[in-house]
Parts: structure tokens; C-alpha cells; sequence
């Protein structure tokens, strides 16, 4: 069975208002301390208004589910005691009047160093999967497979439509966000693992980036594992949600193997239609049309999705994951993505109902 995992970043709130609460290093020590040596992983983001939780390696879509509710419930027992909430959303609804400081240390300090602006505006938090690949050119073969269908995959998971206390008008937003550092959205085309290795150690001689980490297209080789890690989800509402979008990418990935293994054509989307198609895909959601990866034009979005499920449907059957994932997916097409339900919520009761979503799960 193809080992993954998951990691979610999540934001920090103020339980009243929903701005930003810096206590990141507070509410890490107290979940610390509530792991103790249990399974998962815990660490500061860039903020200190920002958490990242991981799982271990996985082999069951039933693990998975097991750990994001676990770890989602101790990091909302911690923030707890620390006075504030967990807030499972892919950007920062509300800004205090203060710009958000930077969590302490060199990574992020230089960081900050460098782009100021635009460190102290990113409130904006992902959901990343990790698929186990066997060696990076394996996972190069991946990559440039996968591209077609990261419009789809940033439409379904878009749960970022609120900024500084208004609508953006784009349902991910955070999607939007990443556009303005320099290494963002779609990757491009790579001949083989040797290119991709060439290519990005170019942009850290020439000093357009730190280094691989900040790599931040919606999908890359990591550094850290022998995975491919798809990037394109915002952090969702609920964690059976994310669980379906760990189990999709799963089977979307393996699917991709076996294309990679056979020998199967490579139809190379253009660049420039391909991050045209994740930003509409950010922008509508599920209310529009997205790119369809099988027939390269724009198609109903529902139309879309139901398609990715078919062709990855042997995948999911063969993981015993196919009830479970196409059922939460029937579920996103009738019930909305959630940056739908944010809107709704922000509509209903402004910063105490979207807080009550927000927080619902990781409340205690």
C-alpha cells in the first residue's frame, strides 16, 4: 500500500473577534506536553499567529483519520489554556490593528528581512499531502502528470474567502496570496529528475530564493522525504474533509505512477493556460466552470470533479478508500466547498458565527 501523510497549518484567533492571537509558542508547549511521545508532529509557522501539525507515515486512509482528529482536538485543548482557538481556515479573516510579528528564529527572521510587507499578510494556512514515491525521478514523472489537475484540486479545497473582514471575491484566496512570492502556483514542466534538480538549485545560485523551501508551487519534490507533496488544498473546515482530499491525492498520485511505469503520452499543458486555470479555479470555486484535464477545455465544475473521481476510482477501490471519498466528494457538490459555508456563516452572524464554523473542530 502507498505510504502518505498529512500536514494542516492552522490559525490562532482571539475567541470574540476572530483576529489574530501571536501565542503560537504558548499553545506548541501545551500541545507538546499533551503528545508527550504519542505519534505526530508539531512546530511553529511562520507567524505567531500560525501552528503546523503533521502525521506520521500512514498506510491506511483510517490513520489518517484517526491522527487529524487527535491532533486537531490536543491543539484545541492547548490553545484553550492559552486563551485562545484554532481556527481551520485557508487565510485570516479578520486583522487586529497591529501588524502580526514574526515567530522568532533565523528562518523566519531572514524571511521577514527580505519581504516585510508580505510576511506580516501571511495569515494564510494549507492543507499538504505527502504520496511516497520510489526515487525523485519517479516523482518528476508525477509531477508533470499532476499538473492538469491542481485547478481542480485548489476549486474543491478553496476555504479562504474572507481578508481583513471582507469578501475577496475569490473563493481561495489564499491561492492568491502565494502568487506574490516569486516561486508560486502550477510547476512547470521538468524533463527528468536531473532538470529538476538543476533548475532549482539555479534559483538559489542566483539568489532568487533561500532555498528549497521556499519552493512554493502547489506541488514539489521534498526535500525532508521521499514523497511528492501536493500543496494546492487550503486547510479545510472539517477534518473528514481533509481526509477525503488525503485519500484522493493518494489515489491521484498512485494512478499516476502507474501512467509513469507504462510508458503512457505526457499531454504538456502550457504554462500560461495552466496558471490561468488555477486562478479561475481560486477565484469560482465549485461555481463556475474549471479546466478538465481529459478533454482540455473548460467544463461544468461538478462535471470536473466527478471526472477526477472516475479516473482515480481503480485507485481508491484497490485502497478500499472508494466508499468513503466518493461519499465525502457527493457531499462537497451538494453542500459547498468552504469558502461556500464561510460565506455563508459571515453572512448569517458576521465574526461569531464563521468563528463557530471555524473552530468547531478543534474546540474544547
Amino acid at each position: 500500500m502507498t505510504t502518505f501523510g498529512v500536514e494542516e497549518e492552522y490559525l490562532l484567533v482571539e475567541a470574540d473577534s476572530l483576529s489574530p492571537a501571536p501565542r503560537n509558542s504558548r499553545v506548541l508547549s501545551g500541545a507538546r506536553t499533551l503528545l508527550g511521545s504519542g505519534p505526530g508532529d508539531l512546530s511553529p509557522e511562520l507567524l505567531r499567529t500560525q501552528i503546523e501539525i503533521g502525521t506520521p507515515v500512514c498506510r491506511e486512509l483510517d490513520e489518517v483519520a484517526e491522527h487529524l482528529g487527535r491532533m486537531r482536538r490536543l491543539v484545541g485543548e492547548a490553545a484553550a489554556a492559552a486563551g485562545c482557538r484554532v481556527a481551520a481556515t485557508g487565510a485570516g479573516p479578520c486583522r487586529g490593528p497591529d501588524p502580526v510579528l514574526v515567530t522568532e528564529g533565523p528562518p523566519y527572521e531572514e524571511l521577514a528581512g527580505d519581504t516585510p510587507p508580505l510576511i506580516h499578510e501571511h495569515m494564510i494556512n494549507g492543507m499538504h499531502v505527502h504520496v511516497g514515491v520510489e526515487d525523485r525521478e519517479l516523482g518528476v514523472g508525477v509531477l508533470n502528470r499532476l499538473r492538469p489537475w491542481l485547478p481542480a484540486l485548489t476549486a474543491m479545497a478553496a476555504n479562504s474567502p474572507l481578508w481583513d473582514g471582507r469578501d475577496t471575491g475569490f473563493a481561495s484566496w489564499r491561492t492568491i496570496a502565494y502568487g506574490r512570492w516569486p516561486v508560486s502556483g502550477p510547476p512547470p514542466l521538468f524533463s527528468d529528475a536531473r532538470d529538476y534538480r538543476a533548475r532549482t538549485a539555479g534559483l538559489i545560485e542566483a539568489g532568487m530564493i533561500r532555498g528549497r523551501g521556499q519552493l512554493y508551487w502547489q506541488a514539489r519534490l521534498s526535500d525532508r522525504y521521499p514523497t511528492v507533496e501536493i500543496r494546492a488544498m487550503d486547510t479545510q473546515v472539517g477534518a473528514e474533509e481533509a481526509v477525503m482530499f488525503a485519500g484522493l491525492v493518494r489515489a491521484l498520485t498512485t494512478t499516476l505512477v502507474g501512467q509513469v511505469r507504462q510508458g503512457s503520452a505526457l499531454v504538456p499543458v502550457p504554462q500560461e493556460l495552466l496558471s490561468a486555470a488555477v486562478w479561475h479555479g481560486a477565484r469560482d470555486g465549485m461555481a463556475g466552470t474549471l479546466f478538465d484535464p481529459v478533454r482540455l477545455r473548460p467544463a461544468p465544475a461538478a462535471d470536473v470533479v466527478t471526472t477526477l473521481l472516475e479516473y482515480v476510482a481503480p485507485a481508491l477501490k484497490d485502497a478500499g478508500d472508494l466508499d468513503r471519498v466518493a461519499g465525502a466528494v457527493t457531499r462537497l457538490l451538494s453542500e459547498g466547498t468552504g469558502a461556500a459555508r464561510q460565506r455563508a456563516a459571515w453572512e448569517r452572524g458576521g465574526p461569531l458565527a464563521l468563528g463557530s464554523l471555524l473552530t468547531a473542530g478543534t474546540r474544547f
